[in-house]
């Protein structure tokens, strides 16, 4: 099984609805997210993904989300703006956005650091 990752930074504020404790007030992190494919074969010229392809995808789901308020964007109105929960948005957004790879090529996991010491991933049931 072959595997590529790429990881990037980026920074926003959120508030944690329903919580109780400090995260239920605005605040925000400096995050970084690494994203992982993997893949039993590779295309015609040895490629799992093309990594520029990749970090573009990252990157314009990462552009949406810098230095905004996420509760205020669309997707997190109704779905709470966790660790967890943005890890999923951007696996289901590279999922959507990132065609054409090879047979049984997919996106395996999406990690998602708030800080250097916590993170959160998603990866879905096989």
């Amino acid at each position: 099984m072959f595997q590529v990752s790429v990881e990037e930074t980026f920074s926003a504020g959120h508030a944690l609805r329903g919580y109780r404790g400090k995260c239920e007030n605005v605040h925000g992190h400096n995050y970084r997210v690494r994203v992982t494919l993997e893949g039993p074969e590779l295309d015609s010229i040895g490629l799992l993904v093309d990594f520029t392809r990749l970090k573009q995808v990252v990157r314009g789901i990462m552009g949406e989300l810098d230095h905004q308020f996420m509760n205020d964007l669309t997707y997190f109105k109704t779905v709470n703006p966790s660790a967890e929960n943005v890890a999923k948005y951007f696996y289901d957004e590279i999922t959507r956005q990132l065609t054409n790879l090879p047979v049984g090529a997919r996106v395996r996991d999406v990690i998602l650091w708030e800080t250097d010491t916590s993170r959160a991933q998603y990866r879905p049931a096989v």
